[in-house]
């Protein structure tokens, strides 16, 4: 797995039974055609898609955010900048939460808020995230389900459980 098989998934769950072609994802993500084509082949291989790799295998994905994500793609914060909220401060995961005092970011040059940086899945999340909400909000999760306390992992589980069921649904 790399990480940007995470961030083309998430994608993929967002298209609500659209089919993206390769270059759409590609596009939509900032990631070559053939870096999309690769992670898609990976991707059917651990099961995360069907054979077809059009439909993401949502409970394998579950599984494997929940449980996996932490200790394939750990996090820890940086130095202080600018950049894009997220983990606790950002959407979904910050309404359940009482603010704090610490604040963490994406780097992004054309950001408005500074906390500490935390490095996303693959170096195009900010761009795609501000382009698709719900792509965002998803990413808040995984980055949340990456290195939050256990406290906000129950939250980030929630939160996707509730997401990847209608996903599944609308399949």
């Amino acid at each position: 797995m790399k990480s940007q098989d995470i961030l083309i998934l998430l994608k993929k769950l967002t298209l609500e039974g659209e089919s993206l072609s390769i270059r759409g994802l590609a596009e939509s993500l900032g990631i070559s055609a053939s870096s999309v084509s690769e992670s898609l082949e990976r991707c059917k291989k651990a099961q995360l898609v069907d054979r077809h790799k059009k439909k993401v295998n949502v409970l394998a994905l579950q599984e494997f955010l929940v449980h996996g994500i932490a200790y394939v793609f750990p996090v820890e914060a940086g130095r202080l900048g600018r950049g894009i909220p997220t983990y606790v401060n950002a959407s979904p995961i910050q309404e359940h939460l009482a603010g704090g005092s610490e604040s963490y970011v994406w780097h992004y040059a054309k950001g408005t808020s500074r906390g500490q940086q935390i490095e996303p899945l693959y170096p195009t999340v900010p761009e795609a995230a501000l382009r698709d909400e719900e792509l965002y909000q998803l990413l808040v999760i995984v980055d949340t389900l990456r290195m939050g306390r256990a406290r906000e992992k129950v939250i980030a589980i929630e939160e996707l459980s509730k997401r990847l069921n209608a996903y599944a649904e609308n399949q």
